[in-house]
């Protein structure tokens, strides 16, 4: 021991070697080695997070009397102007100290002396980032359930012009029925709702204290985890050391519940993009989420809804790469998990910046509900409610399906729609046809029939507005 103190003195080049570990090695890191390991450059977005942490250990070693309380006083004192440093863009990181948690510490060391060597008694980095990313994502979690509630209240303002507004519903991308603009809008309501109801769930399992775990068998010294769990505000404590510090189920499960929402938002911006080519002409999507052409004058370009498409691949790009980053580590902490945080990172900021987009682009869209009303009077909308109505006269379904595939037949050859073909022509189809028919042939009789909970009716799409309106209250 004497010879190899006397060899590499711990206290020199520090400009070369991090003295956090330095005594044990016998020479210092190599500059590369050090720009491919530090974090740094990442995960200083967990600085606030960090020192939350560290304030609320260090309240806790205070309590235990494992530190002073002038140890604790001075920690606060220099965590407070290391915080204001940081929000004031005044903070000097350097790799040399490889990660957010030592160069917070090396400063504190620096403005208290030995009080802020002992902060990190009873604790290790592994324990340290992964309740530092827990907070993060607790907050990233309430934050973007605040995102999606303005997104929600933006369909349901749009929704609530169009009740009565008719589009043509699509299956295979063929017309199918006629339904509501409002009911096509309320589909992605209910898909919002249920991504809400994931970040929720999800969030009961991120707000788990995993501090007091340390490396990964815990602590010897006499520590109170469920205070720190209190101060901090999470749910409970991890009960396994191990699993404790080694487990990102948790940021998996955050960016599958991620996926889902630009999964929802990529098929919305699909239809968005149709609805507002020249073939369609559904919609006008405001100016501003556009771009025109450098060689073609006339085009305007979706580019948000396209960008929200290419996006989704991003985040669930981010989905398989933490998933293979955890399916070939034995417990417990491995340096991979480094890996861990530019995905998630990059996942909460796509979100964010995509849910607040959306929302104004919803509120800036121009119905052309002419062009909806063309389009549904186009591939015999009506012909299951023509079944219907055979059925309702008595006549088996199967039988109906097949009066009516005869009908629509008879149309195309005449180059009209179901309800242009004469009464006549059509109880030559069935007797049990009669005049009230064309009741049903008509968009709007369509729409109306459907009137149960779920059903494109205008007052059920109302009730169903209403209803959505005051869970966005709760």
């Amino acid at each position: 021991m004497q010879d190899l103190m006397q060899d590499k003195n711990p206290g020199q080049d520090s400009k070369n070697k991090n003295n956090t570990w330095s005594g044990r090695f016998a020479e210092p890191v190599a500059d590369l080695v050090k720009r491919y390991t530090a974090s740094v450059g990442f995960d200083y977005k967990l600085a606030l997070f960090d020192i939350q942490g560290s304030l609320a250990h260090a309240q806790m070693l205070a309590s235990c009397d494992i530190i002073s309380s002038q140890d604790l006083s001075d920690i606060k004192r220099g965590l407070a102007q290391i915080q204001n440093e940081i929000l004031g863009g005044e903070f000097a990181w350097s790799v040399d100290f490889e990660d957010v948690h030592l160069n917070i510490e090396k400063r504190l060391t620096t403005l208290v002396g030995d009080a802020g060597k002992r902060l990190h008694t009873g604790r290790s980095r592994n324990d340290q980032v992964a309740t530092d990313i827990r907070l993060y994502l607790r907050q990233a979690i309430d934050d973007l359930l605040g995102l999606i509630r303005v997104l929600q209240s933006a369909l349901l303002d749009l929704a609530e012009q169009h009740t009565h507004t008719i589009m043509p519903g699509f299956t295979h991308l063929q017309v199918a029925q006629p339904i509501s603009f409002a009911h096509h809008l309320m589909a992605y309501f209910e898909m919002l709702r249920r991504d809400t109801e994931r970040l929720r769930d999800c969030r009961k399992r991120v707000n788990r204290l995993p501090l007091g775990a340390a490396a990964l068998a815990g602590t010897s010294y006499p520590i109170k985890r469920e205070m720190v769990a209190e101060l901090l505000g999470f749910d409970g404590v991890c009960e396994n050391s191990l699993d404790a510090v080694s487990d990102r189920d948790f940021a998996i499960e955050f960016t599958a519940c991620g996926a889902l929402i630009m999964t929802h938002l990529s098929r919305f911006s699909e239809e968005l993009i149709l609805w507002m080519s020249p073939r369609f002409g559904f919609i006008d999507i405001a100016d501003r989420f556009c771009t025109g052409s450098s060689i073609m004058p006339q085009k305007k370009n979706p580019d948000v809804p396209e960008l929200v498409r290419g996006k989704t691949g991003r985040v669930n790009g981010h989905l398989v790469a933490l998933l293979t980053l955890m399916k070939g580590q034995p417990l417990a902490y491995n340096k991979d998990n480094q890996e861990d945080k530019e995905p998630l990172f990059d996942t909460v900021e796509t979100l964010t910046q995509t849910l607040r987009i959306y929302a104004d682009m919803i509120a800036g869209i121009q119905v052309k509900p002419e062009a909806m009303r063309s389009a549904a009077l186009q591939g015999y909308a009506t012909a299951t409610d023509l079944a219907d109505y055979l059925v309702k006269k008595g006549l088996p379904f199967r039988d109906a399906h097949e009066v009516v595939a005869v009908a629509v037949r008879f149309a195309e050859q005449r180059s009209c729609d179901l309800g242009d073909i004469s009464i006549a022509e059509l109880r030559q189809l069935s007797a049990l046809i009669e005049e009230d028919v064309y009741q049903v042939l008509s968009l709007e009789g369509s729409l109306a029939s459907r009137n149960h909970t779920g059903g494109t009716a205008p007052q059920q799409v109302a009730a169903a507005i209403m209803r959505a309106r005051t869970s966005l209250t709760k």
